[in-house]
């Protein structure tokens, strides 16, 4: 009965989602597969729905691969930089790679993130924590000297107003014809899954999954792949999005437990209807206009990211 209720939520929200919106669309409209009201839902309605679905079942699972990783509950792309990279990579490449597309500034997203979060993992095992609520303050402050450089990269060339609309998580823009890279997570969730075993061996650490026969560094290495494509389609088809991957797999730990051959399902499934819910609330919040899901999503995510650090005090 429990193993219901997710996949039962998502489909009620994922409806509920297609229904809100300016424009109302009657069944009439739907069932003639034809007119206005069609229009809108192929070309608007479904594509973020997609969108939606896909984003949060990407940031939800990059959490879990970076804490696996870092061995670290409070970590995902918002609390390691991740976030910050991908944003001044995607600034280098509209300043000096104007003529590429969002495959090519995409690309140069990916690098920033995944050098980025090596760098990230090279930081914190040079230095000793006796509490792991630290790793998670590096990786912030860490953030911030990323995103300053990137707002300063911007200033320079006069386009800092620019970026703080467009890089605030919003899936108002999202229709037929400028999302479809963001369906590059699919096959990133699925292959998350077949490595499910390999991850959470990881979790043990080094020496441990080594002598447990994993190649420790070309898994890691996989791994932050992964979270770097994720992260490069997500914030340059939507923006940033913080704290999903850090809220979903810590909640659904606490609930499931730590297989992730059987909790990642429901993570990915989390994840979607978490944000889902963030969006829905966002568009009737102040109806007919729209609060950014950067916001709702964030605010949500910080509350609940606080409360998880209070509960996890020594």
């Amino acid at each position: 009965m429990r193993s219901a209720v997710l996949p039962t939520l998502l489909i009620l929200l994922s409806g509920l989602s297609l229904l809100v919106g300016v424009k109302q669309i009657s069944l009439a409209a739907l069932w003639s597969f034809s007119g206005d009201g069609w229009l809108t839902l192929t070309a608007s309605r479904l594509p973020r729905l997609a969108a939606l679905l896909l984003t949060g079942a990407g940031l939800s699972v990059s959490g879990v691969i970076l804490q696996q990783i870092v061995q670290n509950k409070f970590v995902e792309p918002a609390t390691s930089g991740g976030l910050d990279a991908a944003k001044l990579g995607i600034l280098i490449a509209l300043t000096q790679l104007p003529s590429t597309g969002t495959t090519g500034r995409m690309l140069v997203a990916l690098a920033f993130c995944f050098l980025s979060s090596l760098l990230f993992i090279a930081i914190i095992r040079r230095i000793q924590f006796k509490n792991t609520v630290l790793i998670p303050v590096i990786g912030l402050m860490y953030g911030s000297v990323l995103s300053a450089i990137a707002e300063f990269y911007a200033y320079r060339h006069n386009i800092l107003q620019s970026i703080q609309g467009w890089l605030l998580g919003d899936f108002s823009k999202v229709v037929e014809g400028n999302y479809e890279i963001i369906y590059l997570i699919l096959p990133i969730t699925v292959l998350t899954y077949l490595y499910a075993h390999r991850f959470t061996v990881l979790g043990m650490g080094e020496e441990a999954a080594t002598s447990l026969g994993l190649r420790y560094g070309a898994t890691a290495a996989l791994g932050l792949v992964l979270v770097a494509v994720t992260v490069a389609a997500t914030v340059i088809t939507v923006g940033a999005i913080p704290f999903v991957g850090l809220v979903i797999p810590n909640l659904v730990a606490m609930y499931c437990g730590e297989h992730l051959k059987k909790t990642l399902p429901m993570v990915a499934m989390s994840g979607a209807l978490l944000l889902l819910a963030c969006d829905i609330v966002g568009r009737l919040l102040i109806y007919p206009y729209e609060v950014p899901i950067g916001l709702t999503a964030g605010s949500l995510g910080g509350v609940l990211f606080l409360a998880m650090i209070l509960w996890r005090r020594p």
